[in-house]
């Protein structure tokens, strides 16, 4: 990295000095709490009973992980509404994930392509129309 001065430094090296690096500007406090406290701390939208432990915990990731990239563009109750939303959402993944299968089962649905039809004749222009390209006498 340094040519400058001759040094290199090595992968392990690298991955030390970003991990001690990532970890000084992680806010005291926020180190160890993760998205299963942020969720025990707040009130918890309508059906965050229906969900398991590891659902709630994924929904609230899912939740932090969008306001992390957009979170200034929205106002409190969009917040809000974001937020019920993850845990909607999380239900149906729930629901769809319990549904079993194995690599080899064939979809439920197949695709069908669309066969391309014969065209239809144009219709004869109309009889008070003159035609595009009369020969004039």
């Amino acid at each position: 990295m340094n040519k400058s001065k001759g040094q290199k430094i090595d992968r392990r090296e690298f991955t030390r000095k970003s991990a001690l690096l990532s970890a000084a500007m992680v806010p005291t406090g926020m180190a160890f709490e993760g998205p299963a406290a942020a969720a025990t701390n707040e009130q918890l939208p309508e059906g965050a009973e229906k969900l398991s432990a590891e659902g709630r915990v994924e929904a609230e990731a899912r939740f932090q992980q969008i306001m992390s990239q957009y979170g200034r563009r929205f106002d409190s109750e969009e917040q809000k509404l974001v937020h019920e939303g993850c845990y909607i959402l999380q239900g149906s993944l729930e629901r769809l994930r319990a549904f079993p299968l194995e690599n080899g089962d064939a979809p439920a649905l197949y695709l069908k392509p669309l066969l391309e039809r014969e065209k239809k004749p144009q219709s004869a222009p109309a009889a008070g129309a003159a035609p595009a390209a009369a020969k004039k006498p």
